[in-house]
């Protein structure tokens, strides 16, 4: 990704020698209404490395200028380097990337035994991250609509990144929230994939036993330069205020929920999402999510406008631990359609039906799944009343 070279970036930059970086602070990105973008976002119709050359909106300058940095400083566990990838042949269209590294080098999950489980300040936590790991806080404008104070948000490199730009976004660390979805982290999700001008930068959150490695509060945020299959799959609406619909279509079925942007749209959709999250908690159901541009729920085409907010939904089967020996263990981006493939015998090799099928072993058993889609539309029918 090209990078303009700008002066206002220099304040996310750590300084020179490392003993001055704990006591530099951290700078705030302010933005407010203005920032976000709603419309107007599309993928080239060329190849995907004519991303290269489109532009960047503060926010990505920010974002990718610091993390560049960090990477010269060798903050990270390995170099990410130009990673292999390739479509799989098949109607999916499963984005494939070779990243052995992260296979091997990524910190081991944490002993996680119930999706309900306390934090615990004596485990690895994001408070114990070494200060030249946290890039910038986002800090909202009072213009922004929200239903309560928005607490600060850290962005901060994931250390065994999954692609360029792989961040953390971590409410008030030292609060020690469990990783259960909270409205001001969702909230800061979805605006922090508009406040990028890229098509392909998605945010993510894993449940405890749905592959969370980490139980503190934190989402993941990265820059894909490739389509997915959930940014157009149709939907059909499930109540009757079409605010929760289905998407059927491989690998996986899930949950729709939509924005056209910011106000009350918005914040009605943060609330119905943590409503279904907190419902899967509270029920010891794992889940992740996927927030991503793309067109609105319905029949969709190739050729829709993205004109908003995409969340997808998924409840799975809970998983504790690595599943050593699979091609790729299940979490928020191998269910969106985003393959990070742990060896080159495995890239080589999978195909579409290897995917689905290790994919739909993780999702719920089919009278499990229709039980949580009908206490979710029952959910989203209190919350109009």
């Amino acid at each position: 990704m090209a990078l303009p070279h700008d002066s206002n970036e220099t304040s996310y930059l750590l300084p020179p020698n490392n003993k001055d970086w704990e006591g530099q602070g951290i700078p705030d990105f302010v933005y407010g209404q203005k920032d976000l973008v709603v419309e107007g976002i599309q993928w080239p119709r060329k190849a995907p490395s004519i991303l290269d050359t489109m532009p960047l909106s503060c926010f990505d300058s920010a974002l990718c200028c610091a993390w560049r940095q960090r990477v010269e400083l060798g903050l990270f566990r390995y170099c990410l380097g130009d990673l292999q990838t390739r479509t799989l042949p098949g109607a999916v269209g499963f984005v494939a990337q070779l990243n052995v590294e992260r296979g091997v080098q990524r910190r081991r999950p944490q002993n996680i035994k119930s999706v309900r489980q306390a934090f615990d300040p004596e485990q690895f936590n994001f408070n114990k991250i070494r200060p030249g790991e946290v890039l910038f806080r986002l800090h909202r404008e009072p213009d922004l609509p929200s239903a309560v104070q928005q607490e600060d948000i850290l962005v901060v490199i994931n250390v065994s990144p999954l692609e360029w730009g792989h961040v953390l976004l971590v409410p008030e660390p030292a609060r020690g929230l469990p990783q259960r979805l909270l409205p001001g982290a969702l909230r800061a999700g979805v605006e922090a994939v508009l406040l990028s001008l890229h098509p392909g930068f998605r945010v993510g959150f894993n449940s405890l036993g749905g592959l969370a490695s980490v139980n503190h509060l934190h989402l993941h945020g990265y820059y894909l330069a490739h389509r997915l299959p959930v940014e157009e799959a149709p939907s059909e609406p499930l109540d009757p205020g079409g605010h929760l619909h289905l998407v059927r279509a491989l690998p996986a079925p899930g949950f729709l929920f939509y924005s056209s942007g910011p106000g009350p749209d918005l914040e009605a959709l943060i609330s119905k999402v943590c409503r279904a999250t907190d419902y899967l908690t509270d029920h010891e159901i794992a889940h992740n999510l996927f927030v991503t541009r793309g067109a609105p729920p319905g029949k969709t085409s190739p050729s829709s406008a993205f004109t908003g907010v995409r969340v997808i939904l998924w409840a799975r089967k809970s998983s504790f631990g690595i599943k050593e020996g699979e091609a790729f263990n299940v979490a928020l981006c191998e269910l969106a359609g985003h393959l990070p493939v742990k060896t080159s015998q495995d890239f080589s090799s999978l195909t579409e039906a290897a995917a689905v099928a290790l994919i739909q072993d993780c999702l719920l058993p089919p009278d499990q799944a229709e039980e949580v889609q009908a206490a979710l539309v029952a959910l989203m029918s209190q919350e109009e009343q």
